[in-house]
């Protein structure tokens, strides 16, 4: 190998590292329920399509979510999968609406590295739609605090 066949390996090898960092290599996941983009685009609000297609998150402190203390479930805003119960929501602190659980195979998880350090992202099993993120920072009995994008849910009262 030459110098410039392998100066431009490592181009290929450092652009290909920058785009599955970035999300944009990672290979789409077949989920049970599926939507074109234009279909997504119709269903959800430019923000909630920002959040759920695009990994995008909202401001802190801005869902009326954070303040639903009723009991019922959390449901996903593109699809309706059931999320969460309202018996593991807490207030963390944050801004977003937290949760200590999920329900049973409600939730999926990957590998965020769009800060520039690894987190856990957290995803609707149904639809793939991304919900926000999991940290090892919150209360008895799992010390996990499910930080959720408000506008990636609905509420379902019982």
């Amino acid at each position: 190998m030459n110098r410039r066949q392998f100066m431009g390996a490592g181009a290929t090898a450092a652009m290909t590292l920058f785009l599955w960092q970035a999300g944009l290599g990672k290979a789409e996941a077949a989920y049970p329920f599926v939507l074109s983009d234009a279909e997504w685009r119709k269903r959800l609000s430019p923000l909630a399509y920002n959040v759920l297609r695009h990994e995008a998150t909202e401001h802190p402190f801005t869902s009326p979510l954070n303040k639903e203390h009723r009991s019922g479930t959390f449901t996903c805003a593109g699809c309706g999968q059931r999320l969460f119960s309202s018996k593991t929501k807490f207030d963390s602190g944050t801004g977003w609406p937290s949760f200590w659980a999920p329900l049973p195979k409600a939730v999926g998880t990957s590998r965020d590295f769009t800060l520039g350090y690894p987190r856990t992202e957290v995803h609707c099993a149904r639809c793939g739609g991304h919900l926000g993120h999991v940290f090892d920072d919150g209360p008895k009995p799992t010390g996990k605090r499910y930080c959720m994008n408000g506008v990636a849910l609905n509420f379902a009262p019982d």
